[in-house]
């Protein structure tokens, strides 16, 4: 009897302790960037368009375009298309940050409610899947506004930079800087 109880009361910290970590990335995700530069929102996520000015916007989209000689025209539109993404995103995150206050008073009540835990990341799951769509659409729609050997462009240029971005996360030093 006591190390079966031993084990429940094992389980449900982990479980709590999984709750907990889960819902502090999750608010990680849904907030507001923190700036230029560290701490703002890698480029070509969701976060891209999430929370900035439309100016900043604006400049996201012309450099994005840059190099693959998109017309006037097909600025205008991918810029509009990014602007009307971002106000969407905005309100449906607005709405997360709701499901994250409701999430934290859940996990510090004096009885932890189990069925409500999950009721509530179920939402947070929902929303943020929401999100995912919308950005999706966004693409898709810029996709169609640009030609073939434009996507082309777009898409090499991204995978170089993810290539990158992946030598900076396993700490790759550029070749440029000697090693001493």
């Amino acid at each position: 009897m006591i190390k079966t109880q031993s084990n429940s009361l094992k389980l449900l910290f982990m479980g709590m302790l999984l709750a907990v970590m889960a819902t502090a990335a999750m608010t990680g995700w849904a907030q507001p960037p923190r700036g230029e530069g560290r701490g703002a929102p890698p480029m070509g996520g969701p976060g891209m368009f999430l929370m900035r000015s439309p100016e900043h916007i604006d400049r996201a989209v012309d450099r994005m375009l840059d190099g693959v000689d998109a017309t006037d025209a097909q600025r205008k539109q991918v810029k509009a298309i990014a602007q009307a993404a971002a106000k969407d995103a905005r309100d449906q995150m607005a709405s997360g940050r709701e499901l994250h206050a409701k999430m934290r008073a859940l996990l510090v009540a004096p009885t932890i409610d189990e069925a409500a835990i999950e009721g509530v990341r179920q939402q947070i799951a929902r929303q943020h899947d929401a999100v995912g769509q919308r950005m999706t659409q966004a693409i898709v729609e810029a996709a169609k506004v640009l030609t073939p050997k434009q996507r082309e462009q777009l898409a090499t240029r991204f995978e170089k930079h993810r290539g990158h971005m992946r030598g900076r996360e396993q700490g790759a030093l550029p070749s440029t800087i000697p090693m001493t």
